[in-house]
């Protein structure tokens, strides 16, 4: 009998040449939150360890939350509510607030930190505006302190509530209508219908969001290290910035990451035990109804005043600070060709990473589930972890971060953390597209690779530009890796705002700031007109 090995080929068992590209995608995505990992686990504590844990590590821990616990209490008291008034209801301004309420997205955490900083402050126009009509003086009277954990929530909150407001107004799309009629007919008030049964059946799609919104609030630093809030990712930055320590830096991120792996497993339990019965008029199109006197004064209120806290108080500040000093475009010029080339290049290379994510997971290949595990942990994780784990992996290769190696290491890191991003689009491209173009072409004979090159890639394309254009916008606004990696004077948008703030020259920040939110409005409007076409029972 003759043998069917082939000498000189050597394969591993389940693995061929087609699961290469996904492999190696995942191993260099994966490697940064590898290394912050494994260095956590096994580096044995040193004097910054101990003096970390004896002097700052509950307090962080602390911090990180209750900033938390009140970003997710803001965030469902308002973003919820406004979801089910914008479905199910007509008003004065419907129409607008239903991709009004999503713009908050555009802006980071940090450009509405240092725009109500400049806003509440005691030199600010509200405090004076306060004193000129009472006569008191600075002293006379109690203000909030936005420089504070209730103030770090109170701004995050109102940058991440359109993650729980997206998915919730997703569920209250699709909401049974019988359900909701059920109720109706059996005498509940509007109230109670709300909370009794569109709130338990949108319950997944709400911890969904918030799961989102939390883990980028566990993951923020530059609104928490403006505002003086002691938080873990604060505290990771300061372990090493200050110690240069990599193992006790990698066991706060270890933190970090329990906290987000925590965050996930809730929303996964949360997602497997609600759930609602479809029934033959879950998808009959309904009329929203009509509010008049109170109750349309009501919803109108709540929504303008959910849009101004997240979006048109901060940016409108912003603004103003920024025509009143008349910054030319000229004095963050290098910042802003940084910012975009750095951008242009990252995002090139995750979109292709992304594009080998989302073929290898449709074409199910073993290689790409690596990949997108390791894509979905880096997005998981905070940025700042994420250059702990490429500082670590330089350390051991005893390489220095200078000049053009630091660039192409600050790149590899934001292809770690927002590949994900990228193929979310594409992989939902494909999950749309009839199974019948694949059976038509094995159907054919086509061979897998000629498959994927004329089925699967033209679809995958489709989703291109908004995965293309999340990519460019988010590592345009990253701040805790960038200045963590960055070279020397080489600074980008979000690091020149970040530099300003903490300077108290938080009118030389607003012009970045207002470059970044600008650039962040393309996709969120793209993604507003999309949603805009959803109604309730389509």
């Amino acid at each position: 009998m003759r043998s069917t090995h082939t000498p000189g080929r050597f394969r591993l068992p389940g693995v061929s040449l087609a699961d290469l590209p996904g492999l190696l995608t995942g191993l260099v995505i994966g490697a940064p939150l590898l290394a912050a990992l494994l260095t956590g686990l096994l580096a044995g504590g040193g004097e910054a360890w101990e003096h970390i844990v004896a002097t700052g590590l509950a307090g962080y821990s602390a911090g990180t939350l209750a900033t938390l616990a009140l970003t997710s209490g803001l965030i469902l008291l308002t973003a919820v509510p406004a979801a089910w008034l914008v479905t199910m209801y007509r008003f004065p301004g419907r129409g607008l607030f239903e991709w009004l309420l999503i713009l908050p997205l555009a802006a980071p955490g940090y450009v509405l930190a240092f725009a109500y900083a400049d806003l509440l402050s005691v030199a600010g126009p509200v405090q004076s505006a306060l004193r000129d009509m009472t006569g008191l003086g600075a002293r006379d009277y109690w203000f909030p302190n936005i420089n504070s954990l209730p103030g770090l929530g109170f701004v995050l909150a109102g940058a991440l509530y359109p993650y729980v407001y997206l998915t919730a107004r997703a569920a209250f799309t699709t909401t049974s209508i019988c359900a909701l009629d059920a109720a109706r007919t059996l005498g509940a008030r509007p109230r109670r219908v709300f909370l009794s049964v569109a709130v338990p059946t949108a319950r997944p799609a709400i911890a969904a969001g918030l799961a989102l919104a939390l883990m980028e609030a566990a993951a923020d630093y530059g609104a928490a290290s403006f505002l003086g809030v002691q938080t873990l990712t604060v505290g990771l930055v300061k372990a090493w910035s200050s110690f240069g320590d990599a193992g006790a830096a990698a066991r706060m991120a270890l933190i970090l990451l329990a906290i987000a792996l925590l965050l996930q497993a809730l929303e996964r339990i949360e997602r497997g035990e609600a759930g609602s019965e479809a029934t033959s008029k879950r998808w009959q199109v309904i009329d929203r109804q009509k509010l008049t006197g109170p109750a349309a004064l009501g919803a109108f209120t709540l929504c303008l005043g959910i849009f101004a806290w997240g979006f048109a108080v901060p940016i409108a500040r912003l603004v103003w600070l920024s025509a009143e000093t008349g910054a030319p475009v000229a004095s963050i010029w290098q910042a802003l060709s940084n910012s975009v080339t750095l951008a242009f290049i990252a995002a090139a290379i995750g979109f292709l990473a992304g594009l080998v994510i989302a073929l290898g997971v449709h074409t199910r290949r073993p290689g790409a589930r690596l990949a997108r595990i390791a894509a979905a942990g880096g997005y998981a994780v905070p940025g700042a972890v994420l250059a702990l784990g490429g500082l670590i992996v330089l350390e051991r290769l005893g390489l220095g971060l200078v000049g053009p190696l630091a660039l192409g290491v600050l790149i590899w890191i934001y292809v770690s953390r927002f590949s994900a991003a990228g193929a979310q689009p594409m992989e939902a491209a494909l999950a749309r597209a009839p199974a019948s173009m694949g059976q038509a072409a094995r159907s054919l004979g086509a061979a897998p690779l000629r498959r994927v090159r004329e089925v699967d890639l033209p679809v995958a394309l489709s989703g291109a530009l908004v995965g293309g254009l999340i990519l460019f916008v988010e590592i345009l606004k990253e701040l805790p890796a960038t200045l963590m990696l960055r070279p020397f004077n080489w600074d980008t948008l979000a690091v020149r705002a970040y530099a300003y703030a903490s300077d108290e020259r938080l009118a030389a920040a607003a012009l970045p700031c207002l470059m970044i939110t600008g650039a962040g409005l393309v996709p969120v409007i793209f993604l507003s007109w999309r949603l805009s076409r959803a109604r309730p029972g389509s």
